[in-house]
């Protein structure tokens, strides 16, 4: 649900506003943004909003903007606060920081080898999302979500795969879940006890010899003891983006969790139930959903205490109210719309092209995304080859016209 609607300097725009607008008018209780990013040289994607530092009166304006479009119906709106880590993109960044030199393997090249961060830099980091967070309660926003999970940089240090540190952050899980907890316990300092913190969290990544359910059931039991609000259940990284409901570049890594009927549907609701004898905290299941039955079965079961969607409203922004006044179903557009003919399916076998197919899905959701901030309605006859164009492009105008503007920032500074 990245939405890649800010503006060179990583700015709240109209449109950003907009789709907002229309997704609180559709009647969803809580609404998340996406990537909020710490750090505008550790980037998700180009279009993402940026906080580094003590937001100018600009950002402050732009915020406030988006806050109060995205609460017009009386719901929340919670900022989903991130750093991107080793998943910078080389052209945001060829050489991110992350725990350690672990480059991520994907085909085609699109991620740079990463230097391991000193302990000087995680420490700046925890203080940039308390900074963050303390920016968008000000701004209007009723609550912040830490991403801890899709391996993004915390999930990085969750992983024993990616994260190979020897010092105080790496090693045992404790260590390894050394960087989340600092950041919960500078948030909540920062924003105070009153307003909602939540966490992002794998489930597992689905990796040999990564981030596992038993890890995540313990980091749960933490949050818990932590005061985290609510803990946001999902999984998956790049490399094995279980998220997407998709097949990664290696063998799935099963995990032992009783699985059910429901599993087909709605992707990591058997870990909720799971996790759910292990902690008594409100947990909340996003992927996969689209039947109202199943929906409540989570609910009713004591699976999920909240049901996310994601991708149904990237062309129909009140699906939640059409749940409410009783549709059975939401359209799964991912069943329809694919980058290769049927003809040519066979072509998934190779990584390389089932990599660049799940890559250009998500380019066409986020063009859909894109239409209803600009124009007020997805288009639904756009292809993903055209999609995929479109947003190559925008993503390459947009570091040109912000590195412009940092060098122009920069020759306006005194001697």
């Amino acid at each position: 649900m990245t939405e890649g609607l800010a503006d060179p300097l990583g700015r709240p725009t109209e449109a950003l506003a907009n789709l907002y607008g229309a997704w609180s008018d559709g009647g969803a209780g809580l609404l998340l943004s996406g990537n909020i990013q710490v750090d505008g040289d550790h980037l998700e994607r180009p279009g993402n909003v940026i906080i580094q530092g003590e937001p100018d009166a600009e950002l402050r304006a732009a915020l406030a903007q988006w806050a109060a479009a995205a609460t017009r119906n009386g719901n929340h709106f919670w900022a989903q606060i991130s750093h991107a880590g080793r998943q910078t993109q080389k052209n945001v960044n060829p050489s991110p920081k992350a725990p350690s030199a672990v480059k991520v393997k994907l085909p085609g090249g699109q991620f740079g080898m990463p230097q391991p961060l000193e302990i000087a830099e995680i420490e700046d980091i925890v203080q940039r999302f308390a900074i963050a967070a303390k920016a968008v309660v000000a701004a209007g926003f009723t609550g912040v979500q830490v991403h801890g999970a899709h391996g993004y940089l915390v999930s990085q240090f969750l992983s024993p795969r990616s994260n190979q540190r020897t010092d105080i952050y790496g090693g045992s899980l404790e260590n390894r879940a050394r960087l989340l907890l600092q950041i919960v316990s500078a948030v909540r300092a920062a924003i105070g006890p009153q307003v909602p913190l939540a966490v992002k969290l794998n489930s597992a990544d689905f990796q040999k010899g990564g981030f596992d359910f038993e890890d995540s059931q313990q980091v749960v039991q933490w949050l818990e003891q932590a005061g985290v609000d609510l803990v946001e259940i999902s999984g998956g990284t790049y490399e094995q983006p279980k998220l997407l409901g998709v097949q990664g570049i290696e063998a799935e890594e099963k995990q032992h969790v009783a699985e059910s009927t429901a599993k087909r549907e709605a992707y990591f609701v058997d870990f909720a139930l799971a996790m759910q004898e292990k902690v008594n905290i409100p947990l909340m299941v996003t992927g996969g959903f689209r039947q109202r039955a199943v929906m409540e079965r989570a609910i009713e079961s004591g699976s999920a205490d909240m049901v996310g969607l994601g991708r149904p409203l990237c062309l129909v922004p009140d699906a939640p109210a059409r749940l409410l006044d009783g549709e059975e179903e939401l359209e799964r557009f991912e069943d329809s719309v694919a980058l290769l003919p049927g003809w040519l399916q066979f072509l998934n076998r190779s990584n390389a092209m089932r990599s660049l197919s799940a890559f250009s899905l998500q380019y066409w959701y986020y063009c859909q995304l894109e239409e209803i901030g600009r124009n007020g309605k997805a288009d639904r006859g756009l292809s993903v080859l055209a999609a995929s164009k479109r947003i190559l492009v925008q993503q390459s105008r947009w570091l040109r016209q912000r590195r412009k503007l940092q060098g122009q920032a920069a020759t306006a500074l005194p001697a």
